[in-house]
């Protein structure tokens, strides 16, 4: 299907760029290195079994869901339209 002047199969590769990308980032993110037994921020014990969930990882549960809400990232805006640099 023709969308003005984008190649055929366009939209696709935006789509799949977005999500290429968002996998590169959540990647980027994961905890590397040795892990902790105790958060780095409190100082709580991090359990045995988020752990050996995520291997490398030095914050307790807590902490970590407040630092995600700290970290929201904006996503790309690929289509440039108007509206949606207007939010």
């Amino acid at each position: 299907m023709a969308n003005g002047w984008a190649r055929d199969g366009a939209i696709q590769d935006q789509i799949d760029d977005t999500v290429k990308d968002a996998v590169l980032n959540a990647r980027a993110r994961l905890p590397v290195g040795e892990g902790s037994e105790y958060c780095e921020v409190c100082g709580e014990d991090i359990p045995e079994a988020r752990r050996e969930a995520l291997p490398g990882t030095r914050t307790c549960i807590n902490c970590q869901s407040k630092r995600d809400r700290q970290r929201r990232i904006a996503g790309i805006n690929r289509r440039g339209s108007k509206d949606s640099q207007l939010r």
